[in-house]
C-alpha cells in the first residue's frame, strides 16, 4: 500500500511522521504543500473523511495571522479557501491510505492504521 503524505517539509511534525514512516519501511509519495499547493476537491474529500474542524490548524502563526473578519463565522467552504490560499493553515501531516486519511501525527493511530 502506498500512502499519499502531505506537508511541508521543514515543519517538525511532518519530520517525524516521515521518519517513523521510513522506519517502519513504508512507500509514500510525499506531496509539498509550498511546491505544488493545495488542491481544494481533495481538502473537500478529508473536510468530508474526517471534519473541516480537525483538518483547520488553529495553533500556528498563519491562522493568528489573519483578520478577525476571516476568522469570524468560519464555515467548512470559507475553511477551505483559506486553506488553499494559505497551505501553512492544513494540520499537518495528511496521511492518505487505503483505509482512509490520517490528520496529524500520532505513532499510535499511524501503526493501527497502517498495518
Amino acid at each position: 500500500m502506498i500512502i499519499n503524505f502531505y506537508g511541508i517539509p521543514n515543519c517538525d511534525t511532518v519530520k517525524k511522521a516521515r521518519k517513523w514512516l521510513d522506519g517502519q519501511g513504508r512507500d509514500y509519495a510525499f506531496h509539498d504543500y509550498k511546491k505544488v499547493g493545495a488542491d481544494p476537491a481533495k481538502l473537500g474529500e478529508w473536510a468530508d473523511a474526517v471534519g473541516w474542524e480537525v483538518l483547520l490548524n488553529r495553533r500556528g502563526t498563519t491562522y493568528r495571522k489573519l483578520s478577525e473578519m476571516q476568522k469570524a463565522g468560519i464555515d467548512r467552504a470559507s475553511a477551505i479557501a483559506l486553506m488553499v490560499e494559505h497551505p501553512s493553515l492544513i494540520k499537518r501531516p495528511v496521511a492518505e491510505h487505503s483505509g482512509g486519511v490520517l490528520v496529524g501525527f500520532d505513532p499510535e493511530q499511524w501503526n493501527e492504521a497502517l498495518h
